[in-house]
């Protein structure tokens, strides 16, 4: 359970959108029904819809309160940061195949520290420029076999609403707790440049990002490919005196 009030409203609500009681452009309830069910102050309901807003889940409308949001966004691997909101950087996707419980290359094998054989379950997405005319970046997610079977939705077609971290955390207690990213670059594979709609030889950037539980465990390796072309990386930080 969550040690604050608006949190356990946000993680309810997150339930009901992710067991599809609110579909895509259904309203919410009102703050004033949220503040009778929860016994909780005004202000209290609107920090939980500012997470909701945080995780790209809902949407304000004036005078109506707040609705599931039509279009999901999902963000291309990696660059997890503590505090950075869902939508931070998220463009419209298209989900690709079906989940499936499959061997995994041995790269994502030595990132999720599995055993010889066994398989994790995958999910594969198109992340699409922000306007939603073209592709950006293939990401292809792999799951380790104990949180697949403890998490029935990631199985299932369609995108969780409220997002695969939160869907995991609420599931099976364990968030993450760290990251890890490895980029490199290479040549585009058939597949991949065929999904990205781009000629070979192309060159492009690869993202492997895996988080870890505050146990140390593997939770998701994501493997993210974006052309050459649209891959960029900005880092601001500060620099003090003397450096």
């Amino acid at each position: 359970m969550s040690g604050f009030k608006y949190e356990e409203i946000a993680n309810s609500l997150r339930r009901r959108i992710t067991d599809g009681e609110f579909e895509p452009g259904d309203l919410l309830p009102s703050s004033r029904d949220l503040c009778e069910q929860w016994a909780v102050s005004r202000a209290t309901t609107i920090k939980a819809m500012d997470a909701l807003r945080a995780d790209g889940l809902v949407t304000p409308h004036q005078g109506r309160g707040f609705s599931v949001v039509e279009t999901p966004l999902a963000r291309p691997a990696g660059r997890r940061l503590a505090g950075s909101a869902r939508v931070q950087g998220g463009s419209p996707f298209r989900r690709l195949g079906a989940p499936v419980l499959k061997a995994p290359p041995a790269h994502v094998v030595d990132a999720l520290e599995l055993a010889d054989g066994q398989h994790a379950l995958h999910r594969a997405r198109l992340v699409l420029t922000p306007d939603g005319s073209s592709p950006h970046s293939y990401v292809t997610a792999w799951f380790p076999p104990d949180i697949a079977d403890q998490c029935p939705r990631l199985s299932q077609m369609g995108p969780i609403a409220e997002g695969t971290t939160n869907y995991v955390r609420r599931t099976t207690g364990r968030g993450p707790a760290r990251g890890t990213d490895i980029t490199t670059t290479r040549l585009a594979s058939k597949i991949e440049a065929e999904l990205l709609q781009v000629k070979r030889p192309c060159a492009v950037a690869t993202v492997l990002h895996t988080a870890y539980d505050e146990g140390d465990r593997p939770l998701v390796c994501e493997e993210g490919v974006t052309p050459s072309e649209l891959w960029e990386l900005v880092d601001n930080y500060p620099m003090g005196a003397g450096i």
